[in-house]
């Protein structure tokens, strides 16, 4: 008579148990870090704080910014753009990031008169600004390379290139653009692409 082999046991509880404890910490913690990387690099969420972009987006609002849109492309007039708050401007220190819309790029001369914004002469059409809005003469200023001119919908009521900074014009440095806006995703019921 040979002896034949031991019979094969299931894994015990205990042994099943912290095989599955292990799957979980590595499923949980896998997660997590593909979260962390897509809120890094690739989409990320901010809350309005002010009325500058008024009626396009209310205080309390919250929108997904796209932070891989300008490796991509070059930054486009009438962009909804989130930025690095300049060092210059003397608001709420608790606020990093400003928003605001994309209205002159570098080298061209940016001004306001008679309610109307003009790009090197030409009149800007700005079909999202509600049709009661003010815009207060200012310029003309010229942009200089890798900087931007940003202007609040809410154009009398937004702090903005026109006087961010106490000293005059503020051009935003294109380096400190977090990324696009490009939906607001709070409150649910206004939910959409801006």
């Amino acid at each position: 008579m040979t002896d034949s082999p031991p019979d094969i046991r299931p894994a015990s509880a205990t042994s099943r148990a912290l095989r599955s404890t292990i799957e979980w910490v590595v499923i949980i913690a896998g997660a997590l870090i593909v979260a962390l990387a897509v809120r890094t690099f690739v989409v990320q969420p901010f809350y309005i704080p002010s009325a500058s972009m008024q009626p396009q987006l209310m205080v309390g609002d919250r929108v997904l910014v796209n932070k891989m849109s300008y490796h991509l492309h070059d930054i486009n007039r009438g962009d909804v753009v989130v930025f690095e708050r300049p060092k210059c401007e003397s608001g709420e220190p608790a606020i990093k990031d400003l928003i605001k819309r994309v209205i002159g790029l570098p080298g061209e001369r940016v001004e306001a008169r008679g309610g109307s914004i003009y790009i090197d002469g030409r009149r800007l059409a700005e079909p999202y600004l509600p049709t009661t809005a003010i815009t207060s003469d200012f310029g003309p200023v010229e942009v200089p390379a890798h900087h931007i001119w940003v202007m609040g919908d809410n154009r009398q009521n937004s702090k903005d290139s026109r006087f961010l900074c106490n000293n005059g014009p503020t051009f935003i440095d294109e380096g400190g653009v977090v990324g696009r806006a490009f939906v607001r995703v709070w409150p649910p019921a206004d939910m959409g692409g801006l």
